[in-house]
């Protein structure tokens, strides 16, 4: 069992990052690697390369075939993103847009249809959010991430549904709210892998904020 843990964020002191520290530590002793998109200055745009590798379903950039091998290493994928416009940062939508592709996500032909491909992969969702829950039930801008990630990627790529985790209210004042909502959404993800992994009551408690 090993956790891929991707974020997108510029500001290694930003809440993000405070999420994803608390993330790695709440999955030890687990097998446990992070992807910085933005420290590692991946690449989101989608170039005339990629959109052959699409058509072909292979032939893929070297950038996007390190993150597949990265991938094919994990059984459990986290996002932890800012929610920027009710959706996840371009950077993070255009690594989504270049890995997740034909021929290695899913196949897709005319005469087969669609066939998903990543059955072993449970995908997680960390989503942070500055609104509080009651906006985001009013406008559905909730069911509408869901819809857009959960249904429209994880589920038509074949991976498995893992929990979502909002923390909400994150650019409040309120510091004590900020906390609350990392310690729930780090324990329902920590809890959903440590489950998987057959820990049960036996998973390290978080570490203090």
């Amino acid at each position: 069992m090993h956790t891929l843990l991707v974020t997108a964020h510029p500001d290694p002191r930003s809440l993000t990052h405070y999420v994803l520290g608390r993330l790695e530590a709440a999955l030890q002793p687990g097998s446990v690697e992070i992807a910085d998109l933005s420290e590692e200055r991946f690449d989101p745009r989608f170039t005339p390369a990629d959109r052959r590798a699409y058509h072909e379903g292979g032939n893929y950039p070297a950038d996007v075939m390190a993150e597949h091998r990265r991938l094919e290493r994990a059984t459990d994928l986290v996002l932890v993103f800012p929610v920027y416009w009710w959706s996840m940062p371009a950077l993070l939508k255009g690594w989504i847009d270049r890995v997740f592709v034909n021929g290695w996500a899913f196949e897709h032909s005319p005469a087969s249809g669609l066939q998903p491909k990543l059955q072993n992969l449970t995908t997680h969702l960390l989503p942070i959010a500055g609104d509080d829950p009651g906006a985001y039930e009013r406008h559905g801008y909730e069911s509408a991430l869901r819809t857009q990630i959960e249904h429209g990627i994880v589920d038509y790529c074949g991976s498995r549904r893992g929990s979502t985790a909002f923390i909400y209210q994150s650019e409040q004042l309120s510091p004590e709210t900020t906390v609350r909502g990392v310690d729930h959404a780090v324990r329902t993800i920590s809890e959903a892998i440590h489950a998987r992994l057959g820990g049960g009551d036996r998973r390290p408690s978080p570490p203090a904020a």
